[in-house]
């Protein structure tokens, strides 16, 4: 789960749309596989097939540079509203394992997040 910088609501429906579009680009480049995607005006939830070789930290930090970057370009309008600073992400995250639970069950929660209807 990732946090806009302070927790300010500025997630709008095209932005989540871009967002899903850039982390599973971001995710097929590190070989990876975005299962699950959805986010609410705040924050956004993944849910990635990731394989244990690879560097949690490193798959982070590519999903939340390269969102925070096409982001900011691409909708620097509307940020700057938010932000007087060129930032999007909050510095922190939160990752979990599903540890044996039923993918379904993960995936049925991520898509009941309430999304941004603008």
């Amino acid at each position: 789960m990732f946090v806009t910088k302070y927790r300010r609501k500025t997630i709008t429906a095209p932005i989540l749309e871009r967002l899903h579009e850039i982390f599973a680009n971001v995710c097929i480049k590190t070989k990876c596989r975005l299962i699950e995607f959805s986010g609410e005006i705040d924050h956004v939830h993944l849910l990635i097939d990731f394989h244990p070789d690879n560097n949690l930290s490193a798959l982070v930090g590519s999903l939340k540079s390269a969102s925070s970057r096409i982001i900011q370009k691409e909708f620097s309008e509307h940020l700057s509203t938010f932000y007087r600073k060129p930032v999007f992400w909050s510095s922190s995250y939160y990752v979990a394992s599903t540890g044996g639970a039923p993918i379904e069950k993960i995936k049925q929660y991520i898509q009941s997040q309430e999304t941004p209807n603008d």
